[in-house]
């Protein structure tokens, strides 16, 4: 329906901030056999998020010390970290020592902070309650710098119908602990088939040969990513 003439440019709807993670339909030359997949996303897919969302230089702190996630942060030139809980609460160590390994940018910091976090959801449970996700937000704002991001992917099954959604959640409690939601990446995790029969029309007569849904549910292909910065982008304040 088109808009009338008055409506002000600024009341103009905004694109969504959604991108899209396909599976490689061929492994490249250059792969790992011994590294694995982080969460079920591939080791060059988790790469390419950590350059997207870091600079050389930078701290990436992998809750879960994934190998994954440590192997493309030290590739990339970044400096794994982890985290360890000690007297006087959390503290970020870094995991490299060389000389030759350190910039200027992490040498002069204080702390360190860490410039990107990456973290799963549910931690350890079946189930993803409201208090835990609350908790961890306002556990993990605090590591981060000013203009960090953190990465949070959703591992738990789908809710059910007429639940809330786990990624509205997630953005919910991150907004409460401080964040600003960044972006959300559907993550698929395999190769989609040119033809789907579970899209294919069911007749009246037809018996049900469970290629529809598995268990009244239809197949799970992806995992939902959320993006998370502490402060907002330059575009994002436009948009606001």
């Amino acid at each position: 329906m088109p808009k009338p003439r008055s409506t002000a440019p600024g009341d103009r709807p905004q694109p969504a901030p959604v991108g899209l993670l396909l599976p490689r339909t061929r492994v490249p030359r250059t792969s790992r056999p011994g590294v694995p997949d982080w969460h079920g996303l591939s080791p060059s897919h988790l790469a390419y998020l950590i350059r997207r969302y870091t600079h050389v230089g930078d701290v990436v702190l992998d809750l879960d010390a994934h190998p994954a996630a440590i192997a493309a942060t030290a590739y990339l030139d970044r400096v794994p970290a982890r985290l360890f809980t000690g007297r006087r609460g959390l503290h970020v160590r870094l995991l490299t020592s060389a000389p030759e390994r350190r910039t200027r940018h992490t040498t002069r910091r204080p702390g360190p902070r860490v410039d990107l976090i990456l973290a799963t959801l549910p931690q350890g449970a079946q189930g993803l309650p409201r208090d835990s996700i609350a908790t961890a937000m306002s556990t993990w704002r605090p590591l981060l710098r000013p203009g960090g991001f953190l990465l949070v992917e959703l591992t738990a099954s789908p809710p059910q119908a007429g639940e809330v959604s786990h990624r509205a959640m997630v953005i919910a409690a991150a907004r409460a602990a401080g964040f600003f939601y960044h972006q959300h990446i559907p993550a698929v995790l395999v190769p989609l088939p040119e033809h789907e029969p579970r899209t294919a029309p069911e007749h009246p007569d037809e018996a049900d040969d469970g290629r529809r849904l598995l268990a009244g549910r239809h197949l799970s292909t992806f995992r939902d990513l959320v993006v998370l910065g502490t402060t907002a982008t330059g575009e994002e304040n436009a948009r606001a």
